[in-house]
């Protein structure tokens, strides 16, 4: 970026943020606040991921193999990074935000079996890399609110020197002199491991990486380098010298308190001037400061119990982590989760008992398959029974439903169709408008509205008080129809409905402190100075 004051700017400004060693570095969370810092000076921001792989989206990931599906309010099935993005600069994204290999190379063949082409060769260059340029130019210029934005963050995934990469890696050099050298910024992060005994900064992995880079055309404004302890004026020196770059541009992105940390971090290294802007005296960095003082002066802890099946990696629940953190700081609460693999509750005797019971409260998230649901069944059966604070999302208000079928209506062998195809008595469904025979795509997906239907309830209080919510979903199989009347007479209300009044989307059990479960996900809404309701009044009720 230019050097001057772009605030007010003349046109789009792009920083692009590559990654280089390994995955895992924190691209996300470094572009994620360099947006932080744009925003901080006045600036509307926007943010683009590229994903170099075949998927058109998330959709059909594993938690396994990608970690969460991050859902936004038109429906996109993205990758998690963008949830950062959300949370970090508290903006509404599109699917088209998070760009693959996939979407694009479809986008080519498409226009290609029109004849847009003319007869010519279709090839990587420089249809595909073309096409990469206008998506981008394209979606950086939507708008989330009254102004367009004036800056761009772009995150490229993987690591350079994937092969995956390089049509992206071609396309973004070029994009530079599409848009002017002077309005374009290339940040690299890299690794600075710390070896041997007396603890010494290597710097050949980052030497490495930048010289892949600028084989490929593109030459780094700036380096933040990962490590576990700040970086030695040394090791800076030596990694400008050997990268091309100016020791100022060289940033360490050592470990911190807490995660708002890192946009100040980077700040007080001067990384608002190396990209031509000025965040002095802004109101939007001393809030975001104060926000990062009071989650490291919460002491004071609450224990929530994650009951789920992806509890081996925590990335698989990323949001719901988020939600729970934002909650327990608003109530300057610092969050402590035992995560329970829904299956050891199985077994009576397991530890994990001892561990739920420990706990303040419970929350059961969403997922798909059978496996640990009778520990689910049975996390909800001990919340339910013994006055436990409980939050079940998407997956977990079907569990709720169908435990409380089970043991208070005794409704024997009473499941979902997901599981048990011919179970007597089918409390949760499959939707009937819901494609069986394609996955991608095809769930209820996005924001949808609830309306609420009882007038004083603890989870309609949480929301202010409001007629309808706009919320998340992502789902295949809801509430059979057929059993509310017979569920509600027993205690458990359906307080929230969507537009047609059918579909249930929140219940809430009478003669509890707080039992609350929701078929929408909440925690893709939840931000850091606002945390979404329903985690709020699990916390709150966890802590009295």
């Amino acid at each position: 970026m230019d050097a001057t004051d772009v605030n007010p700017v003349e046109g789009m400004k792009y920083v692009v943020v590559s990654g280089g060693v390994l995955s895992g570095l924190g691209k996300g969370v470094t572009a994620s606040s360099i947006g932080v810092l744009l925003k901080s000076a006045g600036l509307q921001v926007t943010s683009i991921k590229i994903d170099p792989y075949l998927n058109s989206d998330a959709g059909t990931m594993s938690p396994f193999e990608h970690g969460e599906v991050f859902v936004l309010d038109d429906g996109g099935e993205v990758d998690l990074d963008l949830g950062n993005y959300e949370r970090f600069l508290d903006i509404n994204l599109q699917s088209e935000n998070n760009l693959t290999t996939g979407k694009i190379y479809s986008k080519v063949i498409e226009a290609e079996r029109r004849g847009d082409y003319l007869g010519k060769t279709v090839q990587v260059i420089p249809h595909i890399t073309d096409a990469v340029q206008d998506w981008i130019e394209d979606v950086s210029k939507k708008t989330d609110g009254d102004k367009p934005p004036d800056a761009c963050v772009i995150e490229l995934g993987g690591t350079v020197g994937d092969i995956e990469s390089a049509p992206f890696i071609e396309a973004l050099r070029q994009f530079q002199f599409r848009v002017g050298r002077e309005n374009i910024c290339f940040v690299h992060v890299s690794l600075v491991p710390v070896m041997g005994p007396v603890g010494e900064q290597k710097t050949k992995p980052t030497q490495h990486s930048v010289k892949e880079l600028r084989s490929l055309g593109i030459i780094p404004d700036v380096l933040v380098c990962r490590s576990e302890t700040p970086l030695s004026l040394d090791t800076r020196e030596k990694i400008a010298q050997f990268c091309h770059v100016s020791t100022q541009a060289v940033l360490s992105a050592h470990d911190v308190s807490n995660i708002y940390r890192v946009p100040l971090l980077l700040e007080k290294q001067g990384m608002c001037s190396l990209l031509g802007i000025n965040c002095e005296g802004s109101e939007f960095l001393n809030q975001w400061e104060s926000m990062a003082q009071q989650v490291d002066d919460c002491h004071e802890t609450v224990t929530i119990a994650m009951v789920g099946k992806y509890t081996g990696l925590s990335d698989s629940y990323l949001s719901v982590i988020k939600g729970l953190q934002h909650a327990a700081h608003a109530e300057n609460r610092q969050l402590v989760i035992e995560w329970i693999e829904a299956s050891n509750l199985e077994d009576s005797t397991h530890d994990s008992w001892q561990a739920l019971k420990c706990s303040d409260g419970i929350l059961v998230p969403g997922g798909f398959g059978d496996r640990g649901i009778e520990g689910k069944l049975l996390a909800a059966k001990y919340a339910r029974e013994n006055k436990v604070p409980y939050l079940g999302i998407c997956l977990g208000l079907q569990v709720a439903t169908i435990e409380f079928c089970r043991n208070v209506l005794g409704f024997e062998g009473a499941n979902s169709t997901e599981f048990d195809e011919k179970t007597p008595h089918p409390v949760v469904i499959f939707m009937p408008e819901i494609s069986k025979t394609h996955l991608g795509g095809t769930m209820r997906l996005g924001s949808r509205v609830t309306n609420f239907l009882v007038n004083d309830s603890n989870i309609r209080n949480l929301y202010g008080g409001v007629d309808q919510v706009y919320e998340r979903h992502r789902h295949r199989y809801e509430v059979n129809p057929d059993y509310i009347e017979r569920i509600e007479n027993h205690g458990m209300k359906f307080v929230g409905k969507d537009e047609s009044g059918q579909r249930c989307e929140i219940l809430e059990l009478e003669n509890h402190p707080y039992f609350v479960a929701v078929q929408f996900h909440p925690e893709f809404k939840s931000r850091p100075n606002r945390p979404s309701p329903p985690f709020l009044g699990l916390i709150k009720s966890s802590i009295l």
